[in-house]
């Protein structure tokens, strides 16, 4: 008697757990392609109402395709009338091909507002996608958006170019303090 009503106590307690586990929902729009003008995008999400305990996971995705390396840099937010409404950034991160974490965003700030920034370096031409993730903290509608950036990296003779030109620039300074002195 003792021990089938420690197994029905264990079954309600483990089905009382999966029942919880279950209630939270990965919600959102995902995945969504970036739509570019002139190397920079705007991307974000909004959630209805009554959604309190649920999660989401949202994928940006994108193509480099030029051989040349790109530098990105992201920031994403979202903001509400206080801590416990609207919804938490928990997570800002860049993939790469078979979903390779490439780098993590920095948690900036957290509360009324949350804000999130990622930076990247020498992106080569693939397939990435940037991840947004949270929680709905309430009841309420909630939204966030964001704004990602790709800029080319120099090639090395830009810099060479570049160095070439001060050296240049100085030998005539240099060259017209002596003639003037």
């Amino acid at each position: 008697m003792k021990k089938s009503l420690i197994a029905a106590v264990i079954l309600a307690g483990a089905s009382f757990g999966s029942s919880a586990v279950m209630a939270q929902t990965v919600i959102g729009n995902s995945p969504q392609a970036l739509d570019w003008t002139d190397l920079s995008a705007y991307f974000g999400d909004a959630f209805a109402a009554d959604n309190a305990g649920n999660t989401f996971a949202d994928r940006f995705t994108f193509t480099v395709e030029d051989t040349i390396g790109y530098n990105l840099d992201t920031i994403v937010a979202s903001i509400s009338r206080s801590a416990d409404v609207g919804l938490d950034i928990t997570g800002l991160a860049l993939y790469g091909t078979d979903d390779v974490l490439i780098s993590d965003g920095t948690s900036v700030a957290t509360g009324v507002y949350d804000l999130w920034t990622l930076s990247s370096n020498n992106l080569a031409a693939g397939d990435y996608y940037v991840q947004v993730s949270g929680d709905l903290v309430s009841d309420t509608s909630a939204s966030f958006g964001g704004a990602i950036m790709l800029a080319p990296v120099p090639e090395p003779q830009t810099w060479g170019m570049l160095l070439g030109g001060l050296g240049v620039v100085g030998w005539l300074t240099r060259r017209r303090q002596k003639q003037q002195g």
